[in-house]
């Protein structure tokens, strides 16, 4: 029968088929691991699984699965992702699917799925079928990353298509992902930035400053006025001067904002990422992946909106001007190189990869932590951290790997 004009029809497809799997009819509990639990890493811990939620004490049919010699940390949360899997967030309802499936396998059990400036009715129309899927448990929510950002630093963005944030046009997005809207990144320097700042700090959407050229003064006065997150920290806005400090110098003093960091090695020096964890505090960071369609799949030309991008040796770049065009980065890569390349206490990795977006997203009375009553989200990780099983909400998405 067809659906009568206008009518919401809800999202299925073959694609949706294709990620489900049958359901756990036993529970799990999983031992002799290093359990990353909010008061610090216990060794020789255990995790119990009952149906899709982690348990307090194991039922007597438990199965018991020995995990010693891994790390036990909760399901990745990324706030900032464009795509994965040869896929991105702004195509079909398949290509959503395969980008969240993609990530998914790289630990990231929770994810906000992240537009890129584009025509204001196509933003509209996307932000639609994204609300679905986040209705239907696929999304946590929509981030529009534009088109409401600075000409001066686009960055990956079509300059033709960027405009000033009317509250108007910044209230139509919100209207369009019918509550499923988590965040809109602005450069709150422009006409109208500071009441749209305002108009979302209302609505319960977080204000992100970013692709901004403000000055520190303009970025104290958007933060007083309710922003609350920086949108890839140092990356497309003005770097810090000891005359002019410029955004960031804002940004990191500020006990209210939440830091977003790349840690791919390529849109951040080592030095940067300590400079903001030191700054911030691991309580005020989120690593984030900023993905394009390439992550999880490899080298080769690919879109970021209506941009062509040229992916070489992992890093992304515009294939007309040059500019960095996002990342080909998983969170499970970011955990690793976390700690294995700038020696940040595991603890500090997991607060910025799951609890700290978890608590942002005002989800983390259900994930962001391995405690009993929340979502069985976790992964797996070896001693070398490398990613060995991921589960989400009590199904293996990726079976664990013992050996």
């Amino acid at each position: 029968m067809a659906a009568a004009p206008g009518a919401q029809v809800p999202v299925e497809s073959a694609a949706t088929a294709a990620w489900a799997r049958p359901a756990t009819t036993h529970p799990q509990v999983l031992t002799g691991g290093r359990v990353a639990l909010p008061t610090g890493t216990v060794n020789d811990g255990r995790v119990i699984v009952d149906g899709t939620r982690i348990a307090g004490a194991a039922p007597e049919n438990a199965e018991v699965i020995d995990v010693s010699g891994h790390y036990v940390v909760p399901g990745f949360v990324d706030i900032h992702n464009h795509g994965g899997g040869g896929a991105s967030f702004s195509g079909s309802v398949e290509d959503v699917l395969t980008a969240i499936n993609t990530h998914r396998t790289h630990g990231t059990t929770t994810l906000v799925a992240s537009t890129v400036t584009d025509d204001m009715d196509f933003l509209v129309k996307q932000a639609g079928l994204l609300s679905e899927l986040a209705e239907q448990g696929d999304l946590a929510g929509i981030h529009f990353e534009g088109p409401f950002i600075s000409p001066c630093r686009k960055g990956a963005h079509s300059e033709e298509l960027l405009r000033d944030p009317d509250p108007s046009e910044v209230r139509r997005l919100i209207d369009a992902a019918r509550g499923k809207a988590k965040m809109i990144t602005l450069a709150t320097e422009l006409p109208g930035g500071i009441d749209s700042v305002r108009l979302l700090a209302e609505h319960g959407v977080i204000a992100a400053i970013g692709h901004t050229d403000a000055t520190y003064e303009q970025t104290v006065e958007a933060i007083d006025a309710g922003a609350t997150v920086a949108t890839h920290l140092f990356n497309a806005m003005p770097q810090i001067g000891h005359r002019a400090p410029g955004p960031i110098t804002a940004l990191l003093e500020d006990d209210r904002i939440t830091v977003e960091l790349i840690n791919d090695g390529t849109h951040l020096h080592p030095a940067s990422l300590q400079l903001a964890f030191h700054h911030a505090g691991a309580s005020r960071v989120a690593l984030i992946t900023d993905a394009m369609d390439a992550a999880g799949v490899g080298d080769g030309r690919y879109l970021l909106g209506p941009l062509e991008v040229e992916v070489s040796e992992g890093v992304a770049r515009l294939v007309e001007g040059g500019s960095i065009a996002g990342s080909t980065l998983t969170l499970d890569r970011a955990f690793k190189r976390a700690v294995t390349i700038d020696r940040l206490p595991v603890e500090d990795v997991v607060a910025a990869i799951s609890a700290n977006p978890a608590k942002l997203l005002g989800m983390y009375d259900r994930i962001g932590s391995l405690e009993p009553g929340k979502d069985a989200d976790l992964v797996l990780l070896d001693h070398q951290f490398d990613l060995k099983g991921v589960m989400r909400r009590g199904e293996w998405v990726v079976d664990p790997q013992l050996g």
